[in-house]
């Protein structure tokens, strides 16, 4: 028989605690500063630093290239990477809810970016397996391919690594060297078509498990475990470039390629292709609308100085992309002198530089199986860092729609699992795709929220105004920068082609600008949905931004639901986590509406000490003084 509860008096025990496996977890931050900072850093210091800003640099005038990048990133890089960290920091909350606690009518713009970070995952692992793949092969003292000795290699393979000028140039320009067919016989095995889609290899299929388990492994406890890792993977990369920086400019031939990497050409800058190439790659290798600026920043503490923050971690990454540069240039340079050959023959972007040139150059090197494991090391743990927080801020975004269904015991361990078990496309998203989202971004906050909002909020978090020049960029630059980018995209549209010869399908093209509208119509379609589900007339948003805030702080009861769907009520009250901070009135009436420091202060006087606002499980928010 069971035994009587004294506490109430019936043989079943009252559950008033309910078990700890059903309590929600908490949304968790990072455990201090560094763990922030090298989150970001191994986020937006990836693969493009080292693969396509040197070309870029060499392509588009050496160093008159720097006038236009510095201008994009002053005007749009810095902006924009700020606001999307502060929006993370301010609202404490993902990619999406984000802008649902701002502006409910441009939520759609989480959707986009979040989009944009699935499709971006999905390539990014693809390449991330390939230098797993290569990295393998490293661990042999000749390198297969140096040499062509091999399965795969064709009977039109030369081992050209020094040319000879007695050898007949027109049996060279049939001949293809074993680099170039380890790449594309070896590790892509190309079909004849994007229409043959070929077998499944099994030891690629292997090193893409092994990078998806790296990736899962990273992030599968979310903010405690990412902390941890990028102690090594936001580093070591760093220790990688530097030996590879020492040993090329000690080359011969370095000189070379260093001066075809910096000499300035100025009437370059007349071209605008340069300058469209400056404005995307500033949007490529600053993370930006891809939600995850706004994911690691929602996990700081509320009076983080995020600011001081995105400074300095801009002005790390372009430093990076710029001494890449040499390291990268002074080996091309060498390859060049060693073959006697133009460095434009040499010189490569993208995936063609880490898979074709740079492997090239390092068979020439003495040692050269050290170096090549040195090379893709760095290469995996540049794109190992990039890859998981990419995944964290979706695996985010998704957490903070749906706290109740995945912040359980092992449920966003398995929702992680379920997103890595998922892949298997390859595919990559426009880069018109992100200067789409970034109008939207800073007409949304600029605009619709208000810059000068805005920047109250940041001044209750970091306890002073940003300089006034990123509130004119939201307002007025960025927009009008990204949209001009975007049209001049467009008009100098052209369908795109492999290795310049392979004519895709019409089906093909069609597939791929429906990834990429994919994302972009995420914005009009749920602009279109809230307007027809939203009771109200649209002349009760024509109030002024100035009413809006002063009914919404005083008289939120009176707020209309379509009023609503520009100024959330719940920018007021950002989360139980966060304070609130309205809009607030001119300046000269702004003493009448006390900061949240001040009502803290005041509540303190009046009662019991409240806690501290750094603290996400012990803020509270305080009664809003009218």
């Amino acid at each position: 028989m069971a035994k009587m509860d004294p506490s109430n008096g019936h043989s079943r025990p009252l559950d008033i605690v309910p078990n700890r496996e059903d309590k929600m977890k908490e949304r968790g931050q990072w455990n201090n500063k560094m763990e922030f900072v090298l989150s970001v850093a191994g986020e937006i210091i990836g693969l493009g630093n080292v693969w396509r800003f040197p070309y870029l640099c060499y392509k588009n005038g050496g160093g008159a290239f720097f006038i236009p990048y510095l201008i994009f990133l002053f005007t749009c890089g810095i902006p924009v990477f700020f606001l999307e960290t502060a929006l993370g920091q301010y609202t404490s909350e993902g990619g999406i809810t984000c802008w649902r606690k701002i502006s409910p009518l441009f939520e759609g713009v989480g959707y986009a970016t979040q989009v944009i970070v699935a499709l971006l995952n999905f390539y990014y692992i693809i390449v991330l397996a390939w230098g797993i793949f290569y990295l393998s092969f490293s661990f042999s003292w000749n390198l297969p391919w140096s040499s062509c000795n091999n399965t795969w290699n064709t009977e039109s393979c030369i081992e050209f690594q020094r040319r000879n000028d007695s050898v007949d140039q027109s049996y060279l320009a049939n001949a293809t060297s074993p680099v170039i067919e380890f790449w594309e016989r070896r590790v892509l095995r190309i079909s004849s078509g994007i229409d043959h889609m070929g077998e499944l290899h099994w030891d690629l299929a292997l090193c893409l498990l092994i990078a998806w388990s790296m990736c899962y492994f990273c992030i599968w406890k979310g903010v405690k475990s990412t902390g941890k890792v990028v102690y090594f993977t936001a580093t070591f990369p760093y220790v990688m470039l530097l030996i590879l920086l020492i040993r090329g400019v000690t080359l011969p031939g370095a000189s070379r390629g260093i001066q075809f990497y910096l000499y300035p050409d100025l009437g370059r800058l007349s071209d605008p292709q340069v300058w469209m190439d400056a404005g995307t790659q500033i949007f490529f290798s600053y993370a930006i609308c891809l939600g995850c600026l706004t994911a690691l920043g929602s996990y700081n503490k509320y009076n983080n100085n995020c600011y001081r923050d995105c400074l300095a971690l801009c002005f790390l990454n372009s430093g990076t992309s710029f001494v890449a540069g040499f390291a990268i240039f002074s080996i091309l340079g060498f390859m060049s002198f060693e073959q006697n050959v133009p460095i434009s023959e040499v010189a490569e972007s993208g995936p063609g530089l880490a898979f074709i040139a740079y492997p090239r150059a390092v068979s020439m090197m003495p040692f050269s199986p050290l170096w090549a494991c040195f090379f893709f090391i760095m290469i995996v743990l540049l794109g190992l860092d990039s890859q998981f927080v990419c995944v964290e801020s979706l695996v985010t975004a998704m957490v903070d729609m749906y706290p109740s269904v995945f912040r359980r015991k092992n449920r966003r361990e398995l929702f992680i699992l379920v997103c890595a078990l998922n892949t298997g496309c390859y595919h990559l998203t426009f880069g018109m795709c992100l200067l789409f989202v970034a109008i939207f971004e800073t007409v949304c906050i600029a605009w619709i929220y208000g810059a000068d909002r805005f920047y109250d909020n940041i001044e209750d978090m970091i306890g002073y105004r940003p300089g006034a020049l990123i509130k004119y960029c939201w307002l007025f630059f960025t927009p009008a920068t990204c949209f001009g980018t975007f049209a001049f995209s467009l008009i100098k549209y052209t369908p795109l082609k492999y290795n310049n010869e392979y004519v895709y399908p019409w089906w093909g093209y069609a597939l791929g600008w429906l990834l990429a509208l994919s994302s972009m119509v995420c914005i009009p379609l749920w602009v279109t949905y809230k307007l027809c589900t939203t009771k109200g007339t649209l002349r009760e948003v024509r109030l002024t931004r100035r009413a809006v805030s002063r009914v919404q702080r005083c008289h939120q009861s009176l707020v209309s639901p379509r009023l609503n769907l520009l100024l959330s009520p719940s920018a007021s009250t950002i989360s139980p986590d966060r304070p609130p901070t309205c809009p607030r009135p001119s300046a000269s009436s702004r003493s009448c509406w006390p900061s949240f420091r001040q009502m803290a202060t005041a509540s303190a006087s009046e009662g019991p000490q409240p806690r501290t606002a750094t603290s996400p499980s012990a803020r509270r928010s305080p009664t809003v003084r009218g």
